[in-house]
């Protein structure tokens, strides 16, 4: 079974499109996306400096450019499994059909502006957390109002907040941890991108998506997603959400997929499987596509690993978990044995900044309270679990 992912912010680097504009047709292809997104992708991906490219308004229409672009060279219909990182998702949905490339770029193009605009607002950032007991790193996460971000398995942790905090947690942290502040423009993947999630959820309205054709990931939880409708929810939800790459990464191995194809620029998910899945005898085969000098490779592994895509598997149970610090109220009357649909309110959790809602991200029955009315919760804490198949 093959897997093709695409990969997300900070993958980029200068000049990374340079070699693709020598096949026919992709110039042409690049300047109708540019139109759509707003910016000139073909000197952005060709001419581009380090900071030009690490502006998030121009990163993340640029990154879901180039893997489109790439994975235009390659037989798709032989793939099985799709998925991204962060804005690596909206390629990775427009690879499984639930968007098209069109509907992907724009929304890329909505998301990377109204990002951008929201870290404007105030000083925030992001740093990594290497190492640690992840009990005692989310403690001191919620002990200085900062919120994970990141999941990235093998022991990697991004997390995402205010300066000061930021600066007091690496001042102070926790034991065997090592942190690196990155740089970034603002705490995405938190509460404070709200104002881009609701612009973001403003034009996915009018989009009318469709089902995967093959099996589609979420950053969500891990989970396949089978409706396009839903998906397009976690699309915009997951920019105030955190990304659980580790989940997606164990959702590979636990369908058995023996491959993967990490399009451009290609290299920062390939490493993060590797560790994340080492000394388990279920490292794939994997190909960095970064050139058109890569694709034969990558045809050659779809070859030997790939086959028609069959339906997504509905996963068992869904774990609702909470993306920021505070104090968790369930919805009164919702109780266990409850039907919920995807996108309902079924919680808030009360912060400094005011009540943030805690939705289902898909439909089912609340089998089980994970937390009780009144708790105090840490980012990344399981707050409910649904099961049965999602409608």
């Amino acid at each position: 079974m093959l897997a093709v992912l695409s990969p997300g912010q900070g993958s980029q680097k200068p000049g990374f499109l340079t070699p693709w504009l020598d096949l026919p047709g992709t110039e042409a292809r690049l300047r109708w996306w540019s139109a759509l997104a707003g910016i000139d992708l073909v000197r952005l991906g060709t001419e581009g400096d380090a900071d030009e490219i690490r502006d998030t308004a121009r990163t993340q229409p640029l990154l879901v450019a180039a893997a489109l672009l790439a994975a235009e060279q390659l037989p798709m219909y032989e793939v099985t499994v799709t998925a991204g990182h962060s804005v690596g998702e909206l390629a990775a949905a427009a690879l499984a059909g639930v968007l098209s490339p069109e509907a992907a770029v724009t929304l890329a193009g909505v998301r990377g502006r109204e990002m951008a605009a929201a870290c404007a607002l105030e000083p925030t950032g992001m740093s990594a957390v290497m190492g640690g007991d992840p009990d005692e790193v989310l403690a001191a996460l919620a002990a200085h109002e900062l919120h994970p971000a990141n999941f990235n398995g093998a022991g990697q942790l991004v997390v995402a907040g205010a300066l000061d905090g930021l600066a007091k947690f690496a001042a102070n942290p926790p034991a065997s941890t090592k942190v690196i502040g990155l740089k970034v423009a603002g705490a995405f993947h938190t509460p404070y991108m709200a104002p881009a999630e609701r612009a973001l959820a403003g034009v996915a309205a009018g989009i009318t998506p469709t089902d995967p054709a093959r099996i589609l990931l979420s950053n969500a939880d891990g989970a396949a997603v089978d409706h396009g409708r839903e998906m397009l929810q976690r699309l915009v939800r997951q920019v105030t959400a955190p990304v659980r790459w580790d989940l997606c990464v164990r959702r590979l191995a636990d369908l058995g997929v023996t491959a993967v194809i990490e399009l451009p620029p290609a290299g920062t998910l390939a490493g993060l499987i590797k560790r994340e899945l080492k000394g388990t005898g279920q490292v794939p085969e994997i190909v960095t596509l970064n050139t058109p000098a890569d694709l034969a490779a990558a045809r050659d592994l779809i070859a030997r690993h790939g086959g028609p895509a069959g339906p997504a598997p509905a996963p068992r149970f869904r774990v609702v978990v909470a993306g920021t610090p505070g104090i968790f109220a369930s919805i009164e009357g919702l109780a266990e044995g409850a039907a919920v649909e995807s996108g309902q309110v079924i919680g808030h959790i009360t912060t400094r900044q005011g009540a943030v809602e805690v939705t289902a991200h898909g439909s089912g029955v609340l089998t089980e309270w994970l937390a009780q009315h009144d708790d105090p919760v840490a980012p990344g804490q399981p707050l409910a679990r649904i099961g049965g198949t999602a409608s």
